[in-house]
């Protein structure tokens, strides 16, 4: 039995008290709590008739663990309304809202403001807030849905500065920027034009762009995507997801330095063509979102590439695991493996880096290494 018609009942056996015993002074506790017993659930449930509640999200995408904000907007009845709790999975809490008391008076549309933060990337569904509503003396409780539509948020994976841990510059991420990148003697396809980078043959310096104004300019060959440094993401993982979340973020974050340095291609997991990133970071937004919805696990997809066909280094971001045999053949070959920091790895292999929750170790031959130096003195 609710508590509207405990209290009912309770003034009804009053009331026969009072009329069995001929006791006068128990008439008046006993309409009083029949009147309210009875008319506290009509209240409630007319006043919630006339209230509305809605939810408009400030933005659809955000990074992990940066603060989304949304407006709730609530609309009452003019019957006015004694406690308002905002049931809004937003919020993932309970929010008790100021109390309407006086019907008829005051604003009838209230805003609240919602807070949230996520701390795993992914995408995310919200079903409408809801209202209950209930009276000063909490004998009725009445749930109200919201008249919004449900709302989806894209939660981005956070990216982080590299933390070096070996400061000498054969082990430097800067050593393994492309900013000497060999220039093939079949790299006669023009993929257009870029600004001029100290170092650069006379040959590649575009004099008619120089001669209308437009700066010094160098032509981009198709090879030079081929030379740059390109992150290959492995996020095929028996263990805990957190390692393929780490692995995500090291990723994005190895790329977004890249890229902003002379450009990097990224190849995610079951894709053949990676994905290239210029210094403009012209398709960093999608790829950002791309990150963002990766599942890995046992059953997902390896990478799909083929080393040869790479001239410049390569950074293996794996969840678990170590290197393709195929990837440090030949005695030029040098590769950079990501790992979580929870992965053991063998300690011959000195730690270069930290980003993200992993480490890089910097693998490949003498030769390879030797290169590795040469280009960075």
């Amino acid at each position: 039995m609710s508590r509207a018609g405990g209290i009912a009942l309770l003034g009804a056996i009053v009331l026969v008290a009072a009329y069995v015993f001929d006791a006068s002074v128990l008439f008046v506790p006993g309409i009083a709590l029949a009147v309210v017993g009875g008319l506290m659930p009509l209240w409630i449930w007319l006043a919630a008739r006339g209230t509305t509640a809605s939810r408009v999200l400030h933005d659809d995408r955000v990074v992990e663990d940066q603060p989304i904000e949304a407006t709730i907007q609530i609309r009452r009845g003019p019957l006015g309304l004694a406690g308002v709790e905002l049931l809004d999975p937003l919020a993932r809490d309970v929010v008790t809202l100021r109390p309407w008391v006086v019907p008829l008076a005051g604003g009838r549309l209230i805003e609240a403001r919602i807070v949230a933060r996520f701390s795993r990337r992914g995408r995310h569904r919200f079903e409408p807030p809801a209202l209950a509503l209930s009276d000063p003396l909490g004998l009725v409780r009445v749930v109200r849905p919201g008249i919004s539509l449900s709302e989806e948020l894209l939660v981005l994976p956070r990216t982080e500065r590299v933390r070096w841990v070996r400061r000498d510059a054969g082990e430097r991420l800067d050593s393994l920027a492309p900013h000497a990148s060999i220039e093939s003697l079949a790299s006669t396809e023009v993929d257009g034009l870029r600004p001029y980078r100290p170092g650069t043959p006379a040959s590649r310096i575009s004099w008619t762009a120089l001669a209308r104004g437009a700066g010094l300019l160098e032509r981009r060959l198709r090879t030079d995507r081929e030379s740059g440094p390109l992150v290959v993401l492995d996020v095929r993982c028996s263990g805990p997801t957190e390692r393929v979340d780490a692995a995500v973020r090291a990723a994005a974050s190895l790329t977004l330095e890249l890229a902003r340095r002379a450009g990097c291609d990224l190849l995610l997991p079951g894709e053949r063509r990676p994905v290239h990133i210029d210094g403009e970071l012209g398709a960093w937004p999608g790829t950002h979102a791309r990150l963002a919805l990766i599942e890995g696990g046992p059953d997902a997809p390896p990478p799909s590439f083929d080393p040869r066909s790479r001239l410049g280094d390569i950074f293996y971001v794996a969840a678990e695991g170590g290197l393709p045999p195929a990837l440090l053949r030949g005695d030029q070959r040098v590769a950079v493996l990501v790992l979580p920091e929870e992965v053991a790895f063998p300690a011959r292999n000195a730690i270069s880096f930290e980003v993200s929750g992993c480490r890089g170790y910097l693998i490949g031959s003498s030769a390879g290494r030797s290169r590795i130096r040469e280009r960075a003195a």
